[in-house]
Order: C-alpha cells, then structure tokens, then sequence
C-alpha cells in the first residue's frame, strides 16, 4: 500500500472520530482496520491506526491551528469530511518532519475533492497554504 492509499486510509478512520465518543474510538479503530479489503498486512494496520492515534492525541492543539487561521469557519461549522482532511494535513505539516508541507496540502486537496463538497478542495487548500504561510 502506498503512501496516498496510506494517507485515505487514515482519513477515513479521522472522519469517523466525529460520530464516536473517544472511548469508543479504539474499537473502531479495530473494526475499521479488521473490515477493510485495502489494509492487507499487519503492518498496514499498525501504521494507518498509530497515525490515527497520532492525530486524535493532538485533535485539542490542530484545531486551535484551524481556528486560528479561518474567518467565518470554525471546526465546529466545517463539514467532516474537510475537518478530518484539514486535521490529517496540519497533523502531517506540523508534526511529521518527513513529509513535506507542499506534499501534505497536494494530498489532502486530492481526498478533499474526492470525498467532499464541491468546493472542498479550494477550501481545504486556502486554510493550508494560510498556516503554512504565517508558519503556525
């Protein structure tokens, strides 16, 4: 599996964040991954749930990052499935060093086009390249 199937993968898990109490979120987690026809190895699995897991520890700090950088749009109002796209990206551009911001926005303008509104993908870029330019 590559990195963008990867990338969906958590994605997809990161939107059901939205319709499940926390504490519920580890058996999701378990579900999503035993269910999936994409996630073949273990290994797979272990990534897509430890980067998951990654995200939704930093879920508080990502959103402020938001927040701060819309105007009209709090997380609160935003569609989940660019929620869960902006939190992946601002996850990936602020806390993973191996990825790189340019790399991080084309990816989830990709997922935000597939799976979201019309306009999700101008959205969801527009938010990006704000944080990325002010260097939050």
């Amino acid at each position: 599996m590559g990195r963008h199937e990867q990338r969906e993968q958590i994605f997809r898990l990161l939107f059901q964040v939205e319709f499940h109490a926390s504490e519920d979120m580890p058996r999701q987690m378990r579900l999503f991954v035993e269910d999936s026809r994409e996630i073949r190895t273990q290994q797979e699995a272990d990534l897509i749930e430890a980067r998951c897991q990654a995200v939704r520890d930093k879920i508080t700090e990502i959103d402020k990052l938001i927040d701060d950088n819309t105007e009209g749009w709090k997380t609160n109002r935003m569609g989940k499935v660019e929620l869960a796209v902006l939190r992946l990206a601002v996850y990936e551009i602020c806390y993973d060093d191996d990825i790189p911001a340019s790399v991080a926005i084309d990816e989830a303008v990709e997922i935000a086009k597939t799976y979201g509104q019309e306009n999700a993908g101008g959205f969801v870029n527009a938010i990006l390249g704000k944080i990325v330019k002010t260097g939050e």
